[in-house]
């Protein structure tokens, strides 16, 4: 046992708690860590290796290439940077404003929305120290934690011991769920588990809001107003209340308005505080949101010309894409050939691709030039922003061979 501590960047979590053995310059064991987490950890001590064509090249070479791909294009789109440390995101965000190029990451089509309502406080947030430590009722609404990060109810949220909180979920502590389907997560949570239909959110978010105004709460599709007015009062009992929105709740709303509404009205009517932090999957697609929020005023969808930004959905990758108005690509750290519809994909495959990515993908087999870069929080270090906006330091488990993204993005930079 190595006996130090390191951080996870397997999830946006960013577990603090991990302790590795050592074999051979490759991590051989991990503890604490979860089943995502162990894999994770174990993905470094690759060889670097640098493609133009899928032919082997040095370093040098790949720069000069990517860098004239970049300088040929009139509209280049630079896209992921979710699994990117803040160095580098920042870094990218600097290129994107000297190539006057389009910036997007996942969070366009994800939970974008929600952390960009929660950088302009249009609801009360907090973080998950303080659900671990104060928390008493906790809603999983659209989200699947057992599944999508494990340690969630173990670490932050349901099981542990916190600080107020010694007698946990045993006598202290209601987790809710609140899906479309029986989750692993709705069945740790038994009886407070409300299953509701597809795109049922909104009726029954203004369901809850009538039983919390004391108003007779009523749906379509079956609850009994008993039911509802039981869980209403469970969430007015609440002292220190949370709801993890997940991405179901997110793709059943057509706005954030109920959602925000229903947390305005439980701070109003609950004995306690209430609040609402988005279950942000990429270990720093928040960073990227807050790093772009503070440079421009949005969280993604950004074209820069001439130093100012432009927003709206028309550059999006989706949409950019679709429209064919983007005629290179720079991918960090995200496989989009492998997650995106195939009529979008096909025209991604019309443009030059340059891949950055620690990973072997579909996109980076496809690319023009890929760069084999370092495992953040595995093979480099660096620091992050974690769902609930802790910012995270980490350090190196691995030395390796291979550059990180910053150094990169940095060479690109300054070859452009």
């Amino acid at each position: 046992m190595e006996g130090n501590y390191y951080v996870c960047t397997g999830c946006g979590l960013l577990c603090d708690d991990i302790e590795v053995d050592l074999e051979k310059d490759a991590v051989s064991k991990v503890y604490t860590a979860c089943r995502v987490g162990v894999a994770h950890m174990k993905e470094g001590s690759r060889e670097a290796s640098f493609l133009v064509d899928g032919k082997p090249v040095d370093e040098a070479a790949a720069v000069e290439k990517a860098a004239e791909i970049l300088k040929n294009a009139k509209n280049p789109l630079i896209f992921g940077l979710g699994t990117s440390t803040n160095e580098a995101q920042k870094k990218a965000i600097g290129l994107a404003k000297k190539l006057n190029a389009t910036l997007d990451d996942t969070s366009s089509f994800c939970l974008g929305p929600v952390v960009e309502a929660l950088l302009q406080e249009k609801f009360k947030t907090c973080t998950l120290d303080d659900v671990r430590h104060k928390g008493d009722v906790m809603v999983f609404w659209g989200a699947d934690p057992s599944d999508s990060h494990p340690r969630h109810l173990s670490k932050f949220s349901y099981f542990p011991r916190g600080e107020q909180k010694q007698k946990g979920w045993e006598e202290e502590r209601t987790a809710i769920a609140i899906d479309i389907r029986k989750s692993h997560t709705a069945k740790i949570c038994g009886s407070n588990f409300y299953q509701i239909p597809p795109g049922g959110d909104t009726e029954f978010i203004n369901a809850l809001i009538d039983g919390v105004s004391g108003k007779l709460p009523k749906t379509s599709f079956g609850y009994p107003p008993k039911k509802l007015l039981e869980l209403a009062n469970i969430l007015k009992g609440a002292k220190y209340g949370t709801i993890f929105m997940g991405l179901g709740l997110l793709y059943s709303l057509e706005s954030l308005d109920p959602i925000i509404k229903l947390v305005e009205v439980l701070n109003e009517k609950a004995k306690g505080e209430f609040h609402l932090i988005p279950m942000v999957g990429h270990y720093n697609m928040r960073g990227f949101n807050e790093h772009l929020f503070a440079e421009t005023g949005y969280v993604n969808c950004v074209k820069f010309e001439n130093g100012e930004a432009k927003h709206g959905t028309e550059y999006s990758t989706v949409e950019a894409l679709k429209a064919k108005s983007v005629d290179a690509a720079l991918i960090i750290g995200s496989d989009p050939l492998a997650s995106l519809p195939r009529s979008i994909v096909k025209n991604l495959l019309d443009i030059p691709i340059i891949s950055i990515d620690p990973c072997e993908t579909l996109t980076s087999k496809k690319a023009a030039v890929h760069f084999s870069t370092a495992l953040s929080g595995v093979e480099c270090g660096g620091s992050a922003i974690r769902m609930d906006g802790v910012d995270v330091s980490f350090d190196p488990v691995l030395k390796t061979g291979r550059p990180s993204d910053e150094e990169i993005l940095t060479k690109l930079t300054e070859v452009l």
